[in-house]
């Protein structure tokens, strides 16, 4: 039986007649009908996607006619169900609640910046506490905008696909088993993982022979061992502690504002309209890095490559040597005439001057007295 009366999702399902889309081949349907026919599929549509179901094929032939003036939609073969990924999230986002892996590192963190005496030791305290209600805030806003809510998969145009698509251009559906099995291999382990290795990591000897500590400098972490009874008692304590009331404080503040009140972001962002522009632009460091630092980067590297590699090193070092060369080559072929009587010249000529040379100073001497 099914669960919405304009959906087949079974193949034995008592539906002999055509398709709608041989439907319209052969007749023109009036509007009034082809209204009924969309609002019933469309309330098909909405209810298999509260299941979590989406159908990524919706189009006439594969809209039947059920007899009785009754339209289904059939074909599911390619339906996709986004409750794992929806899962595999909400176990993502929980991640850095106690007993979870992502708690044991985190407050960690927390407990050592607070137990330091290291100068800015304070401002990098408030930084991580905050960073807690921070994180929870936009980590559950995601997951509300993207699991919970309205769909807003069709509220802004996409591009239509083309040869270079390569097969992105559908609707959201689930992964394949070569993408979701190893999310499962990893959602698993990280759930357990911190519980199972904080004693023997952070406070035990697993690190020893490769990290060391001066504990007479950096006194934060033998405190934290002194005052680690186990990871069930870290938990524990974690429940009155301030970093898990403000990551609580940012889940329901994420609840509020985008599944309860969606109007109070609207508002701030009007209201804070600069500030909102401000960080949808990341600071502009994008536009800073396109504009003025590559080229600037581009420029320097310009410059250095025609003044420095193409000017100095090819023009003057490697083509200059080698034009010097080349003139004293030439100069020197003008007395390689490959006559005797020139070569005896310049033997003689050498011997001259080796001669004037060496006996100068002795015809200076005898010429002064």
């Amino acid at each position: 039986m099914n669960p919405h009366p304009q959906l087949c999702l079974i193949e034995d399902d008592a539906i002999m007649g055509e398709s709608l889309a041989d439907r319209l081949d052969r007749v023109r349907i009036p509007l009034q009908r082809c209204v009924q026919i969309a609002t019933d599929l469309a309330s098909a549509l909405s209810f298999a996607h509260r299941q979590r179901i989406v159908h990524r094929d919706v189009k006439p032939a594969n809209v039947l006619h059920a007899g009785d003036n009754r339209w289904k939609l059939a074909d599911f073969g390619l339906m996709r169900d986004l409750s794992a990924t929806g899962s595999y999230h909400r176990a993502g986002t929980l991640i850095g609640t106690p007993l979870f892996a992502g708690f044991y590192s985190k407050d960690s963190i927390i407990e050592a910046v607070h137990a330091s005496h290291l100068w800015g030791a304070p401002f990098a305290l408030f930084a991580v506490t905050a960073g807690v209600f921070v994180t929870a805030f936009y980590s559950f806003r995601m997951y509300f905008l993207v699991f919970h809510g309205k769909e807003r998969f069709h509220d802004k145009p996409h591009p239509a696909p083309d040869d270079h698509d390569h097969g992105h251009g559908h609707a959201p559906h689930e992964s394949r088993w070569v993408v979701t099995a190893p999310l499962v291999l990893l959602a698993i382990p990280s759930v357990v993982i911190g519980y199972m290795t904080i004693g023997p990591m952070l406070f035990g000897d697993f690190f020893t022979d490769s990290i060391v500590v001066d504990s007479a400098r950096h006194p934060a972490m033998k405190m934290l061992a002194e005052e680690y009874h186990g990871a069930a008692a870290m938990a524990l304590h974690a429940l009155t502690a301030l970093p898990f009331w403000l990551a609580l404080g940012g889940v329901l503040m994420a609840w509020w504002f985008y599944l309860v009140q969606p109007s109070i972001p609207s508002a701030i962002q009007a209201r804070f309209g600069f500030v909102y522009k401000l960080l949808d632009n990341k600071y502009y460091m994008d536009w800073i890095n396109e504009h003025l630092l590559a080229p600037a980067a581009r420029g320097v590297g310009m410059g250095l490559w025609k003044g420095g590699d193409q000017g100095l090193i090819d023009g003057v070092a490697i083509n200059g040597s080698a034009a010097v060369i080349g003139g004293m080559a030439r100069l020197t072929r003008l007395v390689q005439t490959g006559h005797l009587y020139w070569y005896a010249l310049v033997m003689l000529l050498g011997v001259f001057g080796l001669l004037t040379w060496r006996l100068w100073p002795t015809l200076a001497t005898l010429w002064a007295r």
